[in-house]
């Protein structure tokens, strides 16, 4: 397996205005639009809200279905726990968003962007509004046919998943969809849509500006480019981190960690928590465990039991209610180990939990419910005494 040594990169935050990007957007569309994609597959560009699915397949899809409507979907409804990155991308370089949007547009065959921007953001608003008034207007000046426009949502966790979350944009209660057909066949409005993460986007901009075989230069054969670490616990660096992906985890905790770190929680509540035995094998990228962005550290101090409890109040808590996998699921998660934890169940109830864990992975109808075995199992495989005494 291939890894890294830990190199820092700042490529996401430099500087760039709405005139810097329109000069972006306005060169790189006058390839063929064929080209443009094939520029993102060559890259290896993955999507960077943590499913990692390949970007320029998903474009690829989406331009070869028939319809005269389509539509460019921005998900900044930053929801999990641990994760603040896009908000200062949005914060700080706006336009490249829009620029990977405009260049998604173009490429698919889509007039109409949207950024779904989380409700808790809506601070940003003001700013970013004067932004898209003028970045629309020079679109415009320069002839390119698309514009970008804002929709709020409500604050609730499950529109981050993206059917909920067209869902929302529709009027309609926050609830995932059935799948198939997925967006790229019928998204919003029931049309052909690409949605790709804030930070996504941006990576198109830098893509399309420096071109593929430079974005190739930084991180592994598995987990190309950089990636923004939304960094957080019990570290004397806390904050937001740009970093290569794929080194290994024990790279990352030598960096940040404050010399006493038992665990990282690797992509958020709905991620995995890893060990401090596991640190030296474990890949922070697609080839290992591949991240949203959010790293919580932990050191000696905290108890696993609180860490885990916190996450299934949370996990019932925003659960839309849909599926009874996930509705009961979560609810009996949470009681179960209370119930251990109080002395009223034997420790092996832990491996029944396991089991409804597991059952929960393969039955819930979205990846809230699918993911909540990731946080329950890794706890309670590697800190199984904290939960029983």
């Amino acid at each position: 397996m291939e890894t890294k040594i830990l190199k820092k990169v700042d490529l996401i935050f430099q500087e760039s205005n709405v005139n810097e990007v329109i000069d972006i957007v306005t060169k790189t569309v006058t390839r063929s639009s064929d080209d443009i994609i094939l520029d993102i597959i060559d890259s290896g560009l993955k999507g960077r809200g943590g499913a990692g699915f390949p970007t320029g397949l998903k474009w690829k899809f989406t331009k070869n279905e028939d319809s005269a409507v389509k539509y460019v979907i921005c998900n900044a409804d930053e929801g999990e726990p641990g994760t603040f990155k896009d908000r200062e991308i949005l914060d700080t370089v706006a336009p490249k968003v829009f620029g990977g949007m405009t260049i998604c547009g173009y490429s698919i065959g889509a007039k109409e962007g949207y950024i779904y921007l989380r409700g808790e953001y809506n601070f940003l608003l003001p700013k970013l509004n004067k932004q898209l008034e003028e970045y629309n207007k020079l679109l415009k000046d320069n002839k390119i046919d698309f514009t970008i426009a804002i929709k709020s949502g409500s604050g609730a966790y499950i529109c981050g998943e993206e059917s909920a979350l067209f869902e929302s944009m529709e009027g309609k209660r926050g609830e995932p969809r059935n799948k198939p057909p997925y967006p790229t066949v019928a998204g919003y409005n029931s049309k052909p849509t690409v949605i790709n993460n804030v930070e996504t986007l941006v990576q198109i901009t830098m893509i399309c500006k420096m071109g593929p075989d430079k974005f190739k230069e930084l991180g592994t054969k598995d987990s190309r480019g950089s990636k923004v670490f939304s960094v957080s616990g019990d570290t004397p660096q806390a904050g937001i981190h740009e970093l290569e992906l794929g080194m290994p985890l024990a790279d990352f905790v030598e960096d940040f960690g404050d010399g006493d770190t038992k665990a990282v929680q690797v992509g958020g509540a709905s991620g995995h928590c890893v060990p401090r035995k596991q640190f030296k094998d474990t890949i922070i990228g697609f080839e290992g465990i591949p991240t949203g962005g959010s790293m919580m550290i932990f050191n000696s101090s905290r108890s696993m039991y609180n860490v885990l409890h916190d996450y299934l109040e949370f996990f019932t808590e925003e659960s839309c209610g849909q599926c009874t996998p996930c509705r009961v699921g979560c609810q009996q998660l949470l009681k179960g180990i209370e119930s251990v934890k109080k002395g009223e169940r034997k420790p092996a109830y832990l491996d029944e939990l396991k089991k409804l864990a597991n059952t929960m992975k393969i039955s819930a109808k979205c990846g809230l419910g699918q993911s909540v075995a990731n946080p329950f199992n890794s706890i309670v495989d590697n800190f199984k005494e904290e939960i029983i005494y």
